[in-house]
């Protein structure tokens, strides 16, 4: 059987069989790009609500790695986790070994919580929500949907390229070529109205 022409070289990669696909350039712009950026956004939302407000919240440690006997895991995956106060956060490892990594792990996060062991627990203080640590979450905020932001300007840039090329090789219109680049306008603003929206909805709940 003649594997056609757009079919390229098969990829592996972390024990995943892909087939990289040379997708029609109409198809592999704004389409193609757009769950990709609705990916990252939901990405943005996860990191949002690990961000803690007024209240301790298991979400602002559960997803920290914590290098365990060699290997990588979740601290949700080695412990349970609950929030018995408003400032306070319990952490229940499944085996006493777990202790010593997850309390570096927490030291490490730049969370600035206080730790201790209590017997078989960890009990963790969060600081007071004074202004200055405020306006270091604000500026966390910035920074991780900026992270975001460029993510997204670089599949837009890349979207752009090949609309550009497929002109020039005659594959689309020079119409066709600017009502691409519209539509990945369109899309660029349509996130980030998303992400302002839901930056300043957070930064409302921590002030």
């Amino acid at each position: 059987m003649q594997v056609p022409e757009h079919i390229k070289v098969p990829v592996f990669h972390s024990n995943i069989f892909f087939i990289v696909v040379d997708i029609e350039p109409r198809i592999s712009s704004p389409d193609k790009i757009k769950p990709e950026f609705e990916k990252s956004f939901k990405f943005l939302e996860q990191e949002v609500s690990k961000i803690r407000t007024s209240r301790a919240s298991p979400a602002l440690v559960e997803d920290l790695e914590v290098d365990c006997f060699g290997s990588k895991f979740a601290l949700k995956q080695l412990a349970a986790i609950s929030s018995p106060q408003s400032n306070q956060l319990v952490i229940q490892p499944w085996d006493a070994s777990y202790i010593e990594p997850i309390e570096k792990t927490i030291s490490q996060s730049g969370l600035g919580m206080s730790s201790a062991v209590d017997k078989n627990l960890i009990r963790l203080s969060l600081p007071l929500l004074t202004e200055e640590y405020r306006n270091s979450l604000a500026k966390i905020l910035n920074e991780k949907s900026e992270h975001v932001r460029e993510t997204m300007r670089r599949w837009r840039d890349d979207a752009w390229s090949k609309i550009q090329q497929a002109q020039r090789e005659k594959k689309i219109s020079e119409d066709d070529k600017f009502k691409g680049k519209d539509e990945l306008q369109k899309l660029i603003d349509e996130y980030n109205k998303k992400i302002v929206d839901l930056v300043e909805k957070k930064k409302k709940e921590i002030s």
